[in-house]
């Protein structure tokens, strides 16, 4: 038998419960209605972000946030609460249709294998997850009601007045084309990154120095005609209503910058010698005496109209180099600048200057309104791009006194600015901004980076939209057609063109003798953008939530409700976020949820790195699989090193040396409870348990353990937990005899950390003690804490004599003022600063401080 053997028997401990829970559903969530339903307790919703099922499987980066659920969730079930705490699997994506094209596998079957293996390391790992509510956004019958969810973002507008959805059914008197412009998922022609390696559109998240992040082909921008969703409508109350969510100040301000609320005022410059205006949004109008040039996006709309002759070989050429940049590569700060002039003209009409025009890179067609005047005297691109291009440099803001800034870009006093001169920043901003909508040269407003959402992929493996197009329109397939399944394809592989896979299935495109089905399909986002909601009522046939289930689950009558516990990696601390509260808010507007968030509570737990300090890649070689450390040092162990790394928002190098650490502190704890048979390698019943009352420093350490546990639980403090529960341990192992009550509490309090062994030795510890009660640890109740037998029976007092520390006593814990007084003027140290003098009183802080007043 190894050492690693001998610590305890996890090898036959770990299945045989997890066998047990699967066998009598110790885990399964009942909604209301169901037979046993109990409404009287209160509820709690734990979630994890779901994961994306790879053919790599997990590493123990994965558990991490999936152990710290499991705790706080079994803690809250013990605590009486109704608790769900579910799992599934976010299963479409790119990187399975690439294993297709190169196997010809179909992506489902590669999908469900991959799934098989992670719900066989999630198991091995003994979470109480309620597996009879396991979704998957590739069946049809999950998808059938994200298609749906679809259709009702494409049957509803925005009400400007009430900024809330409506079904588009009301706007009355509107023509098609009118209806269509206005509905929440719409249809453009937008600029796109597109990949012809991997045939589709890729967001710029997907794209690393203008290659796809998965495969590294080549990305060019193209316009192509996608499906679009009005996530801008909701810019406004997607930043408000953060406010009252449990968020950290972190992933709040990454949300607010993403949306990139700014206020300032639109202004037009007149083209010369054309009747038309170049429209630009500027959050300092206070500089517009500084704007010394003009910069369009290469694809803004009026380039080939303002671009002279002389300059047009130049300007088509930029626009073909740039093309294949993504917007990230474009807006790099550190990268150099370049642009191309039009030979346009601008007015400037505050002053009437004549300005030139041109295009560059660094700004983009997709933010503001593709264009920008240039003040580069306050603006560190502008002034690079100045710099680069010898443009003309005029400041028309006076910084603070000392200042020496080159660029200067904070508020200061305007000069060289005839109509504002003298005013500081943001007096001169009402004024001149008063001063062009007064003229029509211009107006207030506000501006939000966040662009609306491109919701289209050319790929084979996602949810088909369910739209079809019928004479260059496009109309809802009828909701009692739902699902659209993906036809079946032998080929997989992108056609050469901007057509999708799909586009192959001739006879499912073709619908009717005059209808066709939409060929794209939907990105990654759709499925996860409502996946806790249908974790609520995952079985239902009729709807996608029942309603007394969401109202229960997501806390109608809270405040702004939702799961009340969130917790994943901070890679979505944006996207995935912003998209299931922007479908949320939809679906509140439209009456369908009860809540006005999804997601109440949000914690984003660290990176756990390789033993180098690096990210764990296959690349890198440092990979841990977490089945090689629970064949090791079991589940329990690794649960509980995971937890006992560090606090679980850090990010944290993986120690093998840590996991054998905690391997030996469950063995002590089995220790507590048995003695070892060397020669037949058994384990014996310890003959040091006994049923006997408790030393009041048994209780002391006891209770301690239990009030420190139980508020670390709700804290996620779980390290901090772990080392009192090691105090403990240390503690009643040097205990001659050691009582059963206060061995079988602690059990309940390791519980949640370490499920399996503690579940074993209360069993154990059942069967030999009649008195104690019976069941399963996981299904009973969690301790009470009691305050009486914590107290101290003395406590430390500061003695001072004309206010300074002179010594420190130690009295009865019950002293009163009289014999605190005695005590401290018996004090030698306090005797020799009184010598020589006149006692004039004595004054005392109970159970702090006694001050011996003297002259």
């Amino acid at each position: 038998m190894s050492e690693k053997r001998r610590q305890y028997p996890f090898d036959i401990i770990e299945p045989k419960w997890q066998r047990y829970w699967e066998e009598h559903k110790t885990y399964r969530t009942l909604n209301p209605g169901d037979p046993g339903f109990d409404p009287a307790r209160p509820k709690y919703y734990v979630l994890d972000m779901f994961p994306y099922p790879s053919g790599d499987g997990l590493h123990v980066g994965h558990p991490e946030g999936y152990t710290a659920t499991d705790i706080f969730s079994r803690h809250k079930r013990k605590l009486g609460f109704n608790v769900l705490h579910p799992m599934g699997w976010d299963a479409f994506g790119l990187p399975a249709e690439q294993y297709a094209i190169k196997t010809g596998q179909h992506p489902r079957i590669t999908t469900e294998r991959n799934v098989e293996r992670f719900r066989a390391q999630l198991k091995r790992l003994g979470f109480c997850y309620d597996w009879d509510r396991e979704i998957n956004t590739t069946d049809p019958a999950y998808f059938r009601w994200t298609q749906w969810i679809f259709l009702q973002l494409y049957n509803s507008y925005l009400d400007e007045e009430t900024k809330t959805a409506r079904p588009v059914a009301e706007l009355q008197g509107l023509s098609r084309e009118q209806v269509d412009a206005r509905r929440l998922a719409y249809v453009a022609e937008v600029q796109v990154n597109w990949c012809p390696g991997l045939g589709t559109v890729l967001a710029n998240e997907e794209v690393v120095d203008g290659k796809s992040e998965v495969g590294g082909f080549p990305v060019e921008r193209r316009p192509l005609r996608q499906w679009m969703l009005r996530i801008t409508a909701y810019a406004e109350r997607l930043i408000d209503e953060l406010e009252d969510l449990e968020w950290s100040d972190g992933i709040k301000r990454h949300q607010r910058d993403w949306i990139g609320r700014s206020e300032g005022a639109e202004v037009n410059f007149r083209v010369e010698n054309l009747d038309r205006d170049i429209t630009v949004f500027t959050t300092r109008p206070d500089t517009l005496f500084g704007a010394t040039y003009m910069v369009l996006a290469p694809e803004h709309p009026l380039v080939d109209t303002i671009t002279t002759g002389a300059q047009s070989d130049a300007v088509e050429a930029y626009r073909r180099e740039v093309g294949g940049k993504s917007d990230m590569d474009r807006t790099a700060l550190a990268k150099v600048k370049t642009g191309v002039a039009t030979g346009g003209v601008a007015i400037n009409p505050v002053n009437g200057e004549r300005i030139p025009v041109w295009i560059a890179d660094y700004v983009l067609i997709s933010y503001g309104t593709g264009a920008i005047m240039a003040v580069p005297a306050h603006d560190e691109r502008d002034h690079e791009f100045a710099t680069q291009f010898h443009l003309p440099i005029r400041q028309v803001v006076e910084p603070p006194s000392g200042s020496t800034e080159k660029c200067f870009t904070g508020n200061g006093t305007s000069i060289n600015s005839p109509l504002i001169d003298g005013l500081p920043t943001q007096e001169a901003k009402r004024k001149i901004t008063a001063w062009l909508e007064e003229r029509a040269l211009g107006r207030k407003t506000i501006n939000y980076k966040l662009r609306d959402w491109l919701f289209a992929r050319q790929r084979y493996w996602g949810e088909p939209f369910p739209i079809l197009w019928e004479n260059g329109a496009h109309r809802a397939v009828p909701e009692s057609e739902l699902p659209v399944v993906p036809p079946a394809l032998e080929d997989y592989k992108p056609t050469g063109t901007a057509e999708p896979p799909l586009a192959k299935a001739l006879d499912w495109v073709r619908y009717s003798e005059e209808a066709a089905r939409e060929t794209n399909t939907m990105p990654q986002w759709a499925g996860s953008c409502w996946y806790y909601l249908r974790f609520v009522d995952p079985r239902n046939d009729t709807r996608f939530v029942g309603a007394d289930a969401e109202r229960y689950w997501m806390g109608a009558n809270q405040k702004p409700g939702g799961v009340d516990l969130y917790v994943g990696g901070t890679e979505h601390a944006v996207l995935h976020l912003l998209y299931a509260r922007f479908w949320h808010k939809v679906l509140y507007d439209l009456g369908y949820v009860s809540t006005m968030e999804p997601f109440q509570k949000l914690v984003n737990q660290g990176l756990i790195l390789g033993e180098d300090g690096q990210k764990m890649s296959k690349s890198r070689g440092n990979v841990v699989n977490p089945d090689h450390v629970v064949a090791e040092y079991g589940a329990d162990s690794l649960r509980l090193f995971e937890m006992f790394m560090g606090p679980l928002e850090q990010v944290k190098p993986w120690s093998t040396r840590g996991v054998e650490g905690v391997n030996r502190f469950l063995g002590r704890v089995w220790r507590l409870f048995h003695e070892s048979d060397e020669e037949s390698t058994n384990w014996n019943f310890s003959s040091r348990v006994q049923d006997i009352e408790p030393a009041p420093s048994h209780l002391k350490i006891l209770h301690e353990t239990i009030r420190k546990v139980g508020a670390d639980i709700e804290s996620l403090s779980f390290n901090t937990a772990i080392s009192q529960m090691m105090i403990f341990a240390n503690e009643l192992t040097a205990a001659e005899v050691r009582p059963v009550s206060v061995l079988a509490t602690f059990l309940h309090l390791l519980n949640p950390f370490s499920p399996h062994i503690s579940e074993e030795l209360y069993e154990i510890l059942c069967a030999r003690f009649p008195n104690l009660r019976r069941g399963p640890l996981s299904e009973l109740p969690w301790p009470q804490f009691e305050q009486k037998y914590v107290l101290e029976d003395t406590m430390e007092i500061v003695v001072q004599v004309n206010g300074k520390m002179r010594d420190r006593i130690v009295v009865s814990a019950d002293a009163g003022v009289e014999a605190l007084k005695t005590a401290a003027l018996a004090s030698g140290r306090v005797a020799e600063h009184m010598a020589g003098k006149q006692l004039k009183n004595v004054i005392i802080v109970p159970k702090r401080l006694v001050n011996i007043v003297v002259r």
